[in-house]
């Protein structure tokens, strides 16, 4: 189950990658906005298939995600404490986004742009991280679990 695990992490990191994500934000991108994107990925990933995977998975996938972020920011160079006190503000932060996007398909566009400008740091009054991940809910919904653990995908959404 380790093998899957890996897979659909690399799957949420190579959706992470896309470039275009990045053009929104008012600032070049960093490393807590990759990882903010991630989470949002993430979040959504466990929120639209958290009924296909058994509770114990679905806790084991969370902490091997949380491990491998505890991980890349280590390899960034941060010490012991700063990395205690990093993952602690990033896993409220990602407990914070599964809380906002619960009923996303139930919020205009407007309520979205606000969830999306509260956790980041974006132009105003921008539209395409909302369309984007409107578009990945719709992947998500149509394509099954099982897609995610295999190598990596090719995702065109």
């Amino acid at each position: 189950m380790q093998t899957n695990y890996l897979n659909i992490y690399n799957n949420l990191i190579k959706l992470t990658r896309n470039k275009k994500i990045y053009l929104s934000l008012k600032n070049k991108d960093t490393f807590s906005d990759r990882l903010i994107i991630l989470l949002f990925h993430f979040g959504f990933f466990l929120k639209i298939y958290k009924n296909q995977h058994h509770k114990d998975n679905a806790q084991e996938l969370f902490d091997f995600v949380i491990r491998q972020i505890e991980l890349s920011i280590r390899e960034i160079g941060y010490g012991d404490v700063s990395v205690n006190k990093k993952m602690k503000d990033y896993v409220n932060m990602f407990f914070s986004i599964l809380d906002k996007i619960d009923k996303w398909e139930n919020l205009d566009v407007n309520n979205k742009i606000t969830i999306m400008a509260d956790l980041m740091n974006i132009k105003e009054n921008n539209v395409y991280l909302v369309n984007y991940f409107d578009k990945y809910v719709e992947y998500l919904l149509k394509n099954p679990l099982k897609n995610f653990t295999k190598d990596i995908l090719e995702t065109k959404f």
